[in-house]
């Protein structure tokens, strides 16, 4: 079974090549409702919306089997006349015959919402000693009303109110999502190069609004990630600044591209990473946890997080304006942090930001790690440790500079970061201070090489490790010193307690 914004996917047609050489049945089911995330776009669409419409080849089809049935041992001559002459009328009726051409034969378009017709179809389709497409035609949200009307907006929805389809979580805030979209419009008014690219997620990735103000410099190449790399690798090579706007996970798709189209040319592409780190309901296929680790190993590439919503938008300013090479900048889902707001450093190429000066313990932390080392800060300070923090900005390159800063005046090095371990920003930092600091001891807070499954994002942090309190936990079992000023904390209060 494939949906039809797949089709667009280089894979399909792989796939189909392959399916036309099997000697036995083969049903292929294309899931047809005209929409990705978003409404289809592409050749494919309109191949297939062409197919929704070419009602007269099916009606033929019917009347012919229909008419044979009727034809008795005699009228032999006119079944081979009829053989000859199917092709030929299929190519009359249906332009292009795609399927068939490939050696599928194509079965549909047929309703999907009716059972009768669904199971005369396969029935038909179960008949055949090859490989046969079945084209059923749905609607995104049959049956609810709202979805039907906005299925955009219901593909992933926070809780709403049954009757009306509105959202029972009101936006208060801006997430990062809608902090990019602001930006890269505003960005586009003074950098006439600046172009954006999706694969098939205006909305999602914040595109919409973009689409719409420069309509000639928006390009949605349908679900089909590895194009959308190579297509702005073109268009950089072109002289054209491409923002690339994709979902971490989603990026997995098109790893190759950006090694050798973008990478290797050291072409100016911009990579905007949303839903990185954890996402929580959407699952094991969407947890954007691994995107650090698969970007920082290819050469040429730059990597950059945002602590808060002002970062980012600087952050993307510097990445459109002022740099000229492969560079990525991986947000998070949800609501942009709008802690920090006084830090606001000028981004400079590969150099971190120190907040806090303290002692003893450095807390190093990226992206949506830089909030979790504050609130642990925090907490730690009422303990009687005032920890230092900075914020790494750049994954890539790393900062040595601020890593040989705080190594020299700390005796703990925590670093933290919103990936899995292996591959990530922590081992770089670590690595590099174990060999010139062995007297620093450095923690790693990170993911674990596992899928992470879906659930509630605050759940998630908790049970993989990575809040606040995790992190504070992990800190007192690795390093004897906190942990003993901790337990005398504790027993302090259970006397003052007690006494009370």
């Amino acid at each position: 079974m494939i949906g039809d914004g797949a089709l667009t996917g280089g894979m399909a047609y792989e796939a189909l090549n392959n399916a036309a050489h099997l000697k036995k049945n083969f049903i292929i089911v294309l899931n047809d409702n005209n929409m990705s995330i978003s409404e289809n776009v592409g050749g494919m669409s309109k191949y297939l919306s062409g197919l929704r419409s070419g009602t007269r080849y099916n009606a033929l089809k019917r009347h012919v089997s229909e008419t044979l049935l009727k034809v008795p041992v005699v009228g032999a001559g006119l079944v081979e006349q009829i053989s000859r002459t199917k092709d030929s009328i299929k190519q009359l009726v249906i332009p292009g015959m795609l399927f068939e051409n490939m050696g599928v034969t194509y079965l549909g378009p047929v309703d999907g919402h009716d059972i009768k017709a669904m199971v005369k179809t396969f029935r038909e389709a179960r008949r055949m000693e090859h490989a046969v497409l079945v084209h059923v035609l749905t609607k995104k949200g049959k049956g609810y009303a709202p979805a039907e009307k906005n299925p955009s907006r219901f593909h992933g929805i926070d809780p709403f109110d049954i009757a009306t389809g509105k959202s029972l979580k009101e936006k208060v805030y801006p997430t990062y999502t809608d902090v990019f979209s602001k930006e890269i419009c505003q960005l586009a008014e003074t950098e006439k190069r600046l172009v954006a690219v999706t694969a098939a997620m205006p909305d999602g990735t914040g595109l919409k609004a973009f689409s719409k103000q420069y309509p000639d410099r928006f390009f949605d190449v349908g679900i089909a990630e590895q194009h959308a790399v190579t297509s702005a690798a073109g268009m950089a090579a072109a002289g054209l600044k491409p923002v690339v706007a994709v979902y971490s996970s989603f990026l997995q798709r098109g790893f190759d591209q950006v090694l050798h189209d973008v990478c290797i040319q050291n072409l100016p592409v911009v990579f905007a990473l949303d839903r990185a780190g954890l996402v929580g309901s959407d699952g094991e296929t969407h947890q954007g946890i691994f995107d650090l680790s698969y970007l920082s190993c290819i050469p040429n590439m730059s990597i950059m997080a945002p602590k808060n919503l002002w970062e980012l938008r600087q952050e993307l300013e510097f990445a459109i304006c002022h740099y000229d090479g492969p560079i990525a900048i991986r947000y998070p889902r949800g609501q942009a942090y709008r802690g920090l707001k006084d830090f606001n450093q000028p981004v400079e190429y590969g150099k971190g930001e120190l907040l806090y000066e303290g002692s003893r313990i450095a807390l190093l932390a990226v992206g949506s790690m830089v909030s979790t080392a504050e609130h642990v800060r925090e907490k730690l300070k009422d303990a009687g440790f005032n920890c230092t923090l900075a914020n790494g900005r750049f994954i890539k390159p790393v900062d040595y500079d601020l890593a040989d800063r705080l190594a020299a005046d700390h005796e703990l090095l925590v670093v933290l970061e919103e990936n899995v371990l292996q591959g990530g920003y922590g081992l770089q930092v670590k690595a590099y201070v174990q060999e010139r600091y062995p007297q620093v001891k450095v923690l790693n807070i990170a993911l674990p090489d596992a899928y992470v499954e879906h659930g509630n994002v605050s759940v998630l942090r908790e049970g993989l490790g990575i809040d606040s309190d995790s992190v504070i936990r992990t800190m007192r079992n690795a390093w004897k010193p906190l942990d003993e000023r901790l337990s005398e904390a504790q027993s302090h209060e259970i006397m003052q307690e007690n006494q009370k």
